[in-house]
């Protein structure tokens, strides 16, 4: 068996190199991937909390009766639950005559932006 110095296999030094460099950049391309999936979520999470409070509050007050302080017209709260401000406001005869429409808004700040969330019911006199 002949041993020739020049007919090696094998990987060189400068071959190495680049494989790891490319390797560096898909993990890093993975690692972006992974933040923003997380900063994703984190807004969904917020979002589900802040929808939460303002379907619990319009829960609370559809149960009220019709002639309930919390259901005089006008702007009531705010009320701060962690970093959840909750307010509503409540028109009278609205759209319709011996109606209530209520809004309840839901806002808090997150990585430096503002969020809300509103939703919109109407009660009705009992009849």
């Amino acid at each position: 068996m002949r041993h020739f110095p020049n007919d090696e296999k094998g990987f060189s030094l400068i071959e190495i190199l680049i494989a790891m460099t490319i390797f560096a950049i898909g993990v890093l391309a993975l690692a972006e991937m992974q933040v923003t999936a997380i900063r994703g979520n984190a807004f969904s999470s917020s979002t589900t909390d802040g929808t939460t409070l303002a379907q619990d509050r319009i829960e609370q007050l559809m149960s009220l009766p019709y002639d309930d302080a919390n259901l005089n017209a006008g702007n009531h709260g705010p009320v701060t639950q962690g970093v959840y401000n909750l307010s509503w406001d409540v028109a009278n005869d609205w759209p319709e005559p011996n109606t209530k429409t209520v809004n309840v808004s839901v806002t808090w700040t997150a990585n430096g932006w503002n969020r809300s969330v509103l939703l919109r019911c109407i009660k009705g006199a009992a009849g």
